[in-house]
């Protein structure tokens, strides 16, 4: 079992970024998928999910309207689309897949968000 996140990197405030992420060995089109983030000395937090059909949506209210989270079942994968970024988005972020009792995660991506 493997998530694969990619797409981190630094941007500017106000700029874009396009996480990725890459199931693999499991039926990725069964789980729910997210997407959290951990920045320094706080505590990891959720920043969007999806259902496994894609037709049941959440976000964190500090990235409502900026962030956009989708999957593509076909290819096992899921993307967060992140617009307007700011300072305070910077983070380790993570891609998670869950069906109970199963839980999974990924290494993380780095996202820093320059001033």
């Amino acid at each position: 079992v493997q998530l694969v996140e990619s797409g981190g990197g630094l941007v500017q405030s106000g700029g874009s970024l396009r996480l990725s992420c890459a199931a693999s060995g499991f039926t990725s089109s069964r789980y729910a998928m997210s997407w959290y983030r951990q920045a320094p000395g706080k505590e990891r937090e959720l920043v969007a999910a999806i259902s496994s059909a894609g037709a049941g949506i959440n976000y964190a209210d500090s990235v409502k309207g900026r962030f956009t989270i989708s999957r593509d079942n076909a290819k096992n994968e899921v993307y967060l689309q992140m617009n307007s970024l700011k300072s305070e988005d910077t983070a380790v972020y993570y891609c998670n897949a869950r069906k109970l009792p199963y839980n999974y995660w990924g290494q993380g991506t780095q996202v820093t968000v320059s001033s």
